[in-house]
């Protein structure tokens, strides 16, 4: 049977896994495997390998193709997989080939390395990209790749683009988007695509974006299902009990380092019990203090899952 296109799989909590490393810096797919097979089995909606919680910039092609194959192998059609590919044009090519050989159902589309493009130079990227393989194409908007309403339109007309990923964080700009895409009787699918996105969620929420990205359900899966069945859910009191108890100081202790986003996830997943070893640089490994306030915070929001505190 063929599976349903992209954008009506993609419901529920994103699960963006990190990539485990073993003790001498090389790929644990093992420990990748079980970490993703986790991930499903706590019922994630999808899983978005090696994104940027994922070591995207870290990993050569030879292993982004092993992870993403693993990452089909383990959801076994159960979800879906969709990649991250970025760098310039042609980089970027060759790594949404190699997610398609190893079965990815769609590609997250990084902003392009170091260059800041104007708008067309940006729309031709994305083009180029959704058009070198049959997979669906999710842009990331964020840094050096912001786009405005009009270019959203243009892209929401190519053939083979699903979705925006917000990074950027501005409200304004998004209602914008979604007003000027929506007026044109044309469909995409938004996320909420900040790190911790769960503390912005009522506001995004707000301008009808309720998908996001969850680097919590990484190594709270518990807390993040709670988080995400209650913003959807309306029930705002629980969201806010979790957004005041563990979600922003969370993302206060994320704000006391350089690349916490990614190497605190990797720290609270290895306090959680499975090894995924430690960041490549350039990212670097959280303090010990910052670790031990981690497994705090962590041990507060599961509190706060039976009720108020």
């Amino acid at each position: 049977m063929t599976p349903a296109p992209l954008a009506g799989r993609l419901d529920g909590l994103l699960f963006f896994p990190v990539t485990a490393y073993g003790p001498d810096g090389t790929l644990d797919l093992d420990a990748f495997r079980a970490h993703v097979r986790a991930g499903v089995e706590a019922g994630a909606g999808a899983v978005f390998a090696c994104c940027g919680t994922g070591e995207f910039h870290a990993l050569t092609p030879e292993e982004y193709r092993a992870c993403v194959a693993a990452a089909v192998e383990e959801t076994a059609g159960r979800v879906p997989v969709v990649a991250g590919a970025g760098y310039g044009t042609a980089l970027a090519v060759r790594y949404a080939r190699l997610a398609e050989e190893a079965g990815a159902d769609g590609l997250l589309a990084m902003p392009p390395y170091l260059v800041v493009g104007d708008q067309g130079g940006l729309v031709r990227h994305y083009t180029t990209l959704a058009a070198a393989t049959g997979l669906d194409v999710i842009v990331y908007q964020r840094d050096n790749a912001v786009l405005t309403p009009a270019t959203a339109v243009t892209l929401a007309r190519a053939d083979g683009i699903i979705g925006l990923k917000d990074g950027h964080g501005d409200l304004d700009l998004m209602q914008r988007i979604v007003s000027a895409v929506r007026a044109e009787g044309l469909g995409l699918l938004y996320f909420n695509g900040l790190p911790t996105a769960e503390l912005t969620g009522l506001a995004y929420r707000g301008i009808g974006v309720t998908l996001y990205s969850s680097a919590v359900f990484c190594f709270a899966p518990d807390i993040a299902l709670a988080f995400h069945r209650a913003l959807n859910g309306g029930d705002d009191e629980t969201a806010n009990r979790l957004i005041d108890g563990f979600y922003r100081p969370l993302v206060e202790l994320r704000a006391k380092g350089k690349g916490y986003a990614v190497s605190l996830v990797k720290a609270a997943v290895r306090l959680g019990g499975l090894d995924v070893g430690a960041v490549r640089p350039p990212l670097s490994e959280p303090a010990p203090a910052h670790i031990e306030e981690l497994a705090g915070i962590i041990e507060r929001g599961r509190a706060l899952l039976d009720g108020p505190r």
